[in-house]
């Protein structure tokens, strides 16, 4: 395909997500599943009854270890339930999927669900475009040329050059710095609709949390088990989001993309079956959650076909690759994005937007 091909007018731009999107409404998948929804947040409910429940029985033991483990994967299982219905998919009422994200959020996980709303709402509006987008603003990573030209000493280059490998290590951090992001929101002077609920329940969970542990548990084990469960939390949590977007191509500050080719371009799907939609929390099926956030996460399956045939007859690229070459092209892009010859616009598509 030529990069010089014209870029197609903005009302043609437009019809093309359009016509997609009666096909999607046509075939009644953006149907709310409220009995679906409702058995997954009893479960979730009844999952943390018994974590509780396992952690008093098995006291102070060296087998909480094994229990830390499972309190992360039942944690990060709760928090896509709580992503699911701050995206309106879980209810008709706003006001219910809130306050079922705040309950989910703050009060089972920990996070603060303001800031996270503010944070992915940015994200979803601009994927991948520089200045807009803050999931690719780390501190610790550098996934712009910018961020990438920042680093001047030979340490830095040298970090530069390697980071990619420090990927995976660093989200062993990531849970604990979720938390401290929530802190922080609530006690900065931003605007935070629910303030006074998040900081009520935030307060509950997280020194509830740590009573329940250190009541059962010598201090030693105690530290032991938080360790676990929150390096673990953060890497699951990292490890599924970050392939839907790390080391895609970048959009400029200034591009202008219609929404549609926007969403495609800059996201990559997991190949696998329903086993990765459950292990990934339907992250996997990034490409249809971006263009129709609203869908339920079950749908999304169903109608990864009728998106893909539609990006294949307008000559749109939609990536889709296995979770060990996601996390490969991750690591590739994180090693070379400081290489003057690196084109981080390379997508045939996106360079129609280029200025």
């Amino acid at each position: 395909m030529s990069t010089t091909t014209p870029t197609r007018p903005r009302d043609r731009a437009v019809s093309d997500f359009t016509e997609l999107t009666k096909a999607v409404q046509a075939a009644g998948l953006m149907r709310r599943r409220p009995g679906h929804y409702t058995a997954r947040i009893a479960g979730a409910v009844v999952a943390m009854a018994a974590l509780v429940t396992t952690i008093v029985l098995v006291g102070d033991s060296w087998w909480q270890l094994l229990v830390a483990a499972g309190a992360a994967v039942i944690l990060t299982q709760i928090a896509f339930l709580g992503h699911d219905a701050a995206h309106r998919q879980i209810w008709k009422s706003g006001k219910a999927n809130t306050w079922t994200s705040l309950v989910l959020a703050d009060l089972f996980v920990g996070l603060s669900y303001g800031w996270w709303q503010h944070k992915h709402t940015r994200h979803h509006a601009k994927p991948n475009q520089i200045g807009a987008d803050p999931d690719i603003e780390l501190e610790a990573l550098s996934l712009t040329p910018e961020r990438a030209a920042a680093r001047t000493s030979p340490l830095g280059r040298w970090y530069l050059n390697h980071q990619g490998w420090f990927f995976f290590p660093l989200l062993l951090l990531e849970g604990l710095d979720l938390h401290l992001s929530a802190i922080k929101r609530l006690v900065s002077k931003e605007p935070l609709e629910h303030r006074a609920v998040e900081a009520t329940m935030i307060a509950v969970r997280l020194l509830g949390g740590i009573a329940l542990v250190f009541s059962v548990m010598s201090p030693v084990k105690g530290l032991v088990f938080f360790a676990i469960q929150l390096g673990l939390f953060g890497f699951y949590m990292g490890a599924s989001f970050a392939p839907n977007h790390k080391g895609m191509p970048l959009l400029p500050k200034d591009a202008r993309v219609d929404f549609l080719r926007r969403q495609v371009l800059t996201s990559r799907n997991i190949r696998g079956g329903r086993w990765v939609d459950v292990l990934m929390g339907g992250l996997n099926h990034q490409v249809e959650h971006h263009l129709f956030p609203s869908m339920p996460r079950v749908t999304l399956r169903r109608v990864q076909p009728i998106v893909k045939a539609y990006c294949e007859k307008n000559d749109i690229p939609y990536l889709a690759v296995s979770l060990p070459k996601s996390y490969a092209m991750i690591v590739r892009h994180l090693n070379t994005v400081g290489r003057p010859d690196r084109d981080l616009f390379s997508c045939p598509i996106t360079a129609l937007y280029r200025t």
